[in-house]
């Protein structure tokens, strides 16, 4: 049986610089989204139901930026 190593590293220019690049992007845009729905649900919250959880509505920003 023979066994093919398929999961080479890419090399040069559009292999190694280009796809960290297209990596940072894509992650810089998942911490963008992930702070935007944090922001959101917080937003929909009651003022009763944040106090709950031990913030008000200032805090929200705060908590949503550190999610980046």
């Amino acid at each position: 049986m023979a066994a093919f190593d398929t999961s080479r590293p890419a090399q040069g220019f559009f292999g190694g610089r280009l796809s960290s690049l297209v990596a940072s992007m894509a992650a810089a845009f998942a911490g963008w989204n992930d702070a935007r729905v944090t922001r959101n649900a917080l937003a929909k919250l009651s003022d009763r139901e944040l106090d709950d959880i031990g913030l008000c509505r200032g805090d929200i920003e705060t908590i949503s930026a550190r999610t980046h």
